[in-house]
């Protein structure tokens, strides 16, 4: 455990919260979260997470904008909406495969601790963060298992900050899916 992880861990945690509220000034926690956290899992030998760092650091930057872009409700907040059942299927299918993948990859390629793990972690968490810079409730419903998971791989590793900061996440995540869909629910069609 290092100063940076727990430099990490409360960024993040100021960043989803700021994400659950639908605040647009999440981003900036994010984005420097990410920076910081790509060198403490590349240290921990999670390249799957570190690389994942780089992904957010795009995403962000496109969710940034399009949540500056995105229609706002009554209480300030960027309005939500819902993926349809062909899409919400599609994008279940493609993150399996593609953490499928991703897995057997680290695991035939690299010292990777845990492969498949990392990878499944690493592939929900890209899949939300699209459906999350795009506004889609659901994507609470994948940080909710990405935090899940997070959650024991990080403290398998050590790695006792970030772990806490996910069991952390996990029930932020389900008062972000609460809140998103309340917003959702409320909005005039």
């Amino acid at each position: 455990m290092t100063i940076i992880e727990w430099v990490a861990a409360a960024l993040g945690l100021i960043n989803v919260v700021l994400v659950a509220r639908r605040s647009l000034w999440n981003y900036p926690f994010g984005i420097a979260m990410v920076a910081l956290y790509f060198f403490v899992f590349f240290e921990a030998k999670l390249y799957s997470d570190a690389l994942l760092q780089i992904f957010f650091l795009i995403i962000n930057a496109y969710g940034w904008w399009n949540w500056v872009h995105s229609e706002k409700v009554a209480d300030g907040g960027i309005a939500v909406v819902r993926l349809g059942t062909p899409a919400r299927l599609a994008w279940i299918a493609g993150t399996a495969l593609a953490s499928l993948a991703w897995g057997m990859g680290m695991a035939r390629f690299t010292d990777a601790a845990a492969p498949f793990a990392d990878a499944m972690i690493a592939g929900m968490s890209v899949a939300a963060q699209i459906l999350q810079s795009q506004r889609k409730v659901e994507s609470w419903l994948l940080w909710v298992a990405v935090d899940a998971l997070a959650t024991g791989l990080f403290w398998s590793r050590g790695l006792i900050a970030t772990s806490i900061l996910y069991a952390i996440f996990f029930f932020i995540a389900l008062w972000g899916l609460i809140a998103w869909r309340r917003t959702m629910d409320r909005a005039p069609t």
